[in-house]
């Protein structure tokens, strides 16, 4: 069983992975009704993922004979301003769910719960994948603007992806 103060953080980090995976749904229902489909399968594909980050959560703490508390999710932002600011506002939403594990990690180590560190190591190292991922993205978008040829050559490119 984890302690009271580990198990409180891995459910608000439940939370906090279902929330992400709600926002890119929307995000993916915005970029397709732009028209851009592969933009909207890559973040579709990463909805999905998060969900599974926070089915990995949940499983831990079952795990440990610790308690799950699932809380309502907040509603994301259906309004957006191209897909420029999209990309740019997953990056700050990802520098804060790299920030929220982090927590994690610091609260294991002052709980010496060592299999709780042991577990978070695997998101800490795909959120720094998370991050430099979506930063590449992003600064190709800068140097194409929306070029409607660019647009369409990385649309192509990210509708590449199968997971």
């Amino acid at each position: 069983m984890v302690s009271e103060k580990i198990n409180k953080i891995i459910n608000e980090q439940i939370n906090k992975e279902f929330y992400s995976g709600y926002l890119y749904l929307s995000m993916s229902a915005h970029l397709k009704e732009l028209g851009l489909f592969g933009f909207a399968s890559w973040t579709r594909i990463q909805a999905k993922e998060e969900v599974e980050h926070g089915l990995k959560l949940l499983d831990y703490l079952l795990e440990r004979d610790s308690f799950v508390t699932l809380r309502q999710i907040p509603t994301p932002n259906f309004e957006f301003n191209g897909v420029v600011s999209i990309f740019k506002e997953i990056y700050e939403h990802e520098r804060s769910v790299t920030n929220a594990i982090m927590e994690i990690a610091k609260l294991s180590e002052d709980e010496c719960d060592r299999k709780t560190l042991t577990f978070i190591d695997w998101f800490i190292e795909e959120q720094v994948e998370e991050e430099q991922a979506v930063k590449n993205i992003i600064k190709r978008l800068e140097i194409f603007g929306e070029d409607k040829a660019s647009l369409f050559l990385m649309d192509k490119e990210l509708g590449e992806r199968t997971e």
